[in-house]
């Protein structure tokens, strides 16, 4: 009996405990003074527990709204960490006939040790800032004072939203790890929702349906009084523990897509003594309400404003491609992005036009509207950038962004004219996402792939010669297509000739790059070329009288760029590529050739990833054509242990070294 009795005390101790590390303003000396996370000694700060609870409130007027309460309470161990000390809130500020969400901040602190003493330090209210990312999102910032290394933060907020239709996203995975997370929802039993969740930590989940009420005034003519409204709740508790922080590794689209979370949408609504209402919406109910929207449907039928500019632009001869490229062009050339995204317009189309400037629904619909008018069938397309993430289910909010399909025969031709480097089927990286919604002129809708068909390819010629020092020499001709050279066009057109061949020197080590030239830079009908000579001192590997060199020189991949064990989410190419190597290499005179590496080809499953290595020599001259073809833009992650032994096996096929001895 004894026993069973200590059984018991030590068993609620350890309840005190872990409901007092769940509890905000109880924090700990011990806390404090630890200085690495147990169970992850690379953690740069760790989440202690995060909890919500989303409630409802009846109002006679509005019905029941919605409201949920966060706590959260963060541990800094490095100072990688003290990024942790601005925190933000995002919040949905897009609706059209209901109020925006709200953040209100309840409480914020910061927790120090200073010599034998806890202090606390108090977020004042000069420390919490609005900040307004596009028409639809903002954000509560909250800047923690005196943060700093070995610092606990906890923060009390509430956020509120008349929009029951969602509710908000319980994320519960980041890049550093979490202790403990609970999400708890009280729901009126008229409401069914389909909850979701996302990511790959599966939490418990209870949930139990139990009674209650709830006090509200009621109006009648101007008097007022107190009534109770009783009904069943559905309280359904999510609970996870010890939940590894997911780091983010090469090739990724953008994280917040793969951290667990839990989602909820509205499917039923169920009163009494009526017919159930189901209320899940469909992708096409979606973009019905949209095309609704004045700034949206209206703003496509506007044509008149730039029929003179059109006028000049197309020639009878022009055939459907001829007119797209022409009309596409002069768009990208007249209109100047003001950065901002959304699909409806902002002044409107007119005015945006006349002003040469436009968030993205103004270009890409006078985009639009003049391809339509010049006798080309075209539509808007609705889409969620990369950053702004993957559609759960369909809703307004994912949306961020429209694009333009314009069609050419059997073929949908992807435009964008927000960015002056994109092309015909070429759209700026944040635009592939997958898919999107094209728009009819009847305000239906269907699906569309954003992604790319065809491999891009990179070619590079390189034509070279060993002398007796080892120094290699040699021409390289290096040519770039499609999005290839669409990123060399964003990221290096109008960039100084000498800092183009610093970047080539900074890249490759011991190189020195000579007679530099580039060529179509503004020409999107060709690919991209640099032309250079380069001298590199340290490619070749001598020892007695041997030489040691790879056939790919300093283009050489020497490190797998996939390290982990498992990867629990996909590998982002961002597109299908082709690298291609065409490589002619002279050996000095008074060697020969003792070894050279073997032909070899790799393919990885499902013809996702290839690569050929062939190599030859006709007396004193090696000859190597090397390709490889990453021939989907995102691999899944049951592919990750395929893909790491296919960068293994090219590593060490590229590593492979040309063995020249001394005649």
């Amino acid at each position: 009996m004894q026993l069973r009795i200590c059984c018991f005390l030590l068993l609620m101790l350890g309840f005190a405990g872990t409901a007092q590390k769940q509890a905000l303003g109880k924090v700990k000396k011990e806390e404090l003074t630890e200085r690495v996370y147990p169970k992850d000694s690379s953690a740069a700060a760790a989440i202690i527990f995060k909890k919500a609870k989303t409630t409802y409130t009846y109002y006679e007027q509005n019905g029941f709204v919605s409201s949920t309460d966060f706590e959260i309470k963060i541990k800094i161990y490095k100072k990688e960490g003290l990024s942790w000390a601005n925190f933000e809130i995002p919040y949905y500020i897009g609706y059209q006939t209901l109020n925006d969400e709200y953040v209100d901040i309840i409480s914020a602190y910061t927790y120090n040790l200073e010599g034998d003493n806890i202090t606390k330090d108090k977020v004042v209210s000069q420390s919490k800032f609005k900040q307004t990312m596009n028409e639809y999102w903002a954000k509560q910032i909250i800047a923690f004072p005196n943060v700093k290394v070995g610092s606990i933060i906890e923060l009390k907020y509430k956020l509120k939203s008349e929009n029951i239709s969602v509710l908000p996203d319980f994320q519960y995975q980041y890049d550093i790890p979490v202790n403990f997370a609970e999400y708890t929802t009280e729901i009126p039993a008229f409401y069914l929702y389909k909850g979701m969740l996302r990511g790959f930590v599966k939490p418990e989940t209870t949930y139990k349906v139990e009674p209650t009420s709830q006090s509200f005034e009621s109006k009648v003519d101007k008097a007022s009084s107190s009534k109770v409204l009783q009904y069943d709740q559905v309280v359904t508790k999510y609970i996870a523990k010890d939940i590894p922080a997911l780091k983010e590794e090469e090739y990724v689209n953008h994280m917040q897509n793969y951290y667990a979370k839990i989602v909820h949408e509205l499917e039923l609504i169920r009163y009494p003594e009526e017919e159930p209402k189901p209320i899940s919406t469909t992708w096409e109910k979606v973009v019905e309400s949209i095309y609704k929207e004045e700034r949206f449907g209206k703003e496509l039928k506007e044509t008149n404003y730039h029929f003179d500019d059109l006028r000049l632009l197309i020639k009878k001869d022009f055939t459907t491609k001829d007119k797209i490229t022409a009309v596409f062009n002069f768009v990208k050339s007249r209109m100047n992005w003001d950065e901002k995204y959304g699909y409806y317009t902002h002044k409107g189309v007119i005015k945006a036009y006349q002003d040469k400037v436009g968030n993205v629904a103004e270009i890409n619909f006078i985009l639009l509207s003049m391809l339509k008018l010049a006798g080309v069938e075209a539509y808007p397309v609705l889409i969620s950038t990369r950053e702004n993430g993957l559609a759960f289910f369909p809703n307004k909010s994912i949306f961020n962004y429209v694009i333009v399909a314009a069609v050419d025969g059997q073929e949908n031709i992807l435009l964008d004219a927000t960015d002056k480097n994109a092309d015909l089927n070429i759209l700026p990286i944040r635009d592939l996402n997958t898919s999107g919604r094209m728009i009819q002129d009847n305000g239906t809708s269907s699906e569309i792939d954003l992604m790319p068909k065809s491999n891009s390819k990179e070619v590079l010629n390189m034509m070279a010669q060993i002398d007796a020092q080892g120094k290699v020499s040699g021409k390289i001709r290096h040519q770039y297509f499609d999005y290839n050279a669409y990123l060399y066009r964003a990221n290096y057109n109008g960039v100084a000739k000498e800092s183009l061949m610093e970047r080539l020197e900074k890249k490759y080590t011991g190189v020195e790059i000579l007679e530099y030239d580039v060529q179509n830079n503004y020409d999107f009908t060709k690919p991209i070329i640099e032309n250079y000579a380069f001298e590199a001192a340290n490619s070749v590997e001598i020892i007695g009288d041997k030489m040691y060199v790879s056939p790919l020189l300093f283009f050489v991949l020497e490190q797998n760029p996939f390290k982990s064990e498992v990867r629990e989410y996909p590998v982002d190419f961002g597109f299908p590529n082709q690298d291609k190597f065409n490589v002619s290499l002279t050996i000095p005179e008074g060697y020969t050739i003792e070894t050279i590496p073997q032909p070899k080809a790799i393919a990885m499953p499902e013809g996702l990833a290839n690569f050929k290595y062939n190599i030859s020599n006709t007396e004193n001259v090696i000859q190597l054509t090397y390709t490889v073809d990453i021939n989907k833009a995102i691999i899944n992650a049951e592919y990750y242990d395929a893909l790491k032994n296919f960068f293994k096996e090219l590593v060490n096929k590229q590593t492979e070294k040309i063995v020249l001895k001394k005649i």
